[in-house]
């Protein structure tokens, strides 16, 4: 497995985790919630909200609509997701209307029991509100500390990051030792850069997993590019090999070879010995 596999995983996560977050759709529109009494939206890295797979989640919304149309709420979203890449999702049908001017509460309990094989540490989430067709309402972001095992999606994908980071260190050290690095600088540095890449998601997946930071968007580019722009300057100061180096010892040795057999046969007169 080439290690540039690990750069195109890379610039695909990178991408997912450029996409637009979901944003309110309905003006006038106030919604607050709580998931078993801690609020939402007030949730951080020091207060995550507190998801377990051995006990259920009560959740409670509130709307004010605000505006001069009835609100029609069709469902609700609680999503964890890393990246842009969501590792869990809860979907809630619900069939409330809000009248103009009214405010109102929706409260239900989530089962949490399949949460164990989605994902664990603490996660970026967010709890949507949803209109017909799924249009969205309203939307809150938050932090959770998920209570999963670290043998789930998320940690297996973690687990995957690490080996093609593994795969890519071994790939670039080896052709390090045998003088197989471009002669070219700035080829040198993309050749350091992809392991580099994948040391700073690996950081930024552990982290995560054992709840030390909350890898959102900002953190997981800052230590990334760092241990990239490392790795690539690592490759680009790397002395030049020797070009055709093994190659040219090879023939070297050929010749060697062809004279020893040439020796072999009696001094070197021009003319065989009988």
């Amino acid at each position: 497995m080439r290690p540039a596999l690990l750069a195109v995983l890379v610039v695909i996560l990178a991408a997912l985790g450029f996409q637009a977050p979901a944003t309110a759709a309905v003006e006038g529109v106030q919604m607050s919630a709580t998931i078993n009494g801690q609020d939402v939206a007030g949730a951080g890295q020091d207060n995550p909200v507190r998801l377990d797979p051995n006990t259920e989640a009560r959740v409670s919304i509130t709307l004010t609509n605000g505006s001069a149309e009835p609100l029609n709420v069709a469902a609700t979203d609680l999503t964890g997701h890393v990246l842009g890449l969501s590792f869990f999702e809860y979907h809630t049908s619900v069939a409330v209307t809000v009248a103009p001017g009214a405010t109102q509460t929706i409260a239900y309990a989530l089962d949490l029991s399949g949460l164990d094989g989605q994902a664990t540490g603490l996660i970026n989430g967010s709890l949507r509100v949803l209109g017909d067709g799924g249009a969205d309402i309203a939307d809150l972001p938050t932090v959770i500390d998920v209570r999963g095992s670290l043998v789930s999606v998320y940690g297996l994908f973690g687990l995957a990051i690490a080996v093609l980071t593994v795969l890519a260190i071994v790939d670039t050290a080896l052709a390090l030792a045998r003088h197989r690095l471009p002669a070219n600088r700035w080829r040198r540095g993309m050749r350091f850069l992809t392991p580099g890449v994948g040391i700073g998601l690996v950081l930024v997946f552990t982290l995560s997993a054992v709840r030390v930071w909350v890898p959102t968007a900002d953190k997981w580019l800052l230590v990334a590019a760092g241990f990239a722009i490392g790795f690539f300057l690592v490759g680009y100061f790397t002395p030049t090999p020797v070009a055709e180096e093994d190659e040219e010892d090879e023939e070297e040795m050929a010749l060697e070879d062809a004279e020893d057999a040439d020796l072999g046969t009696g001094p070197h007169t021009g003319r065989e010995q009988p």
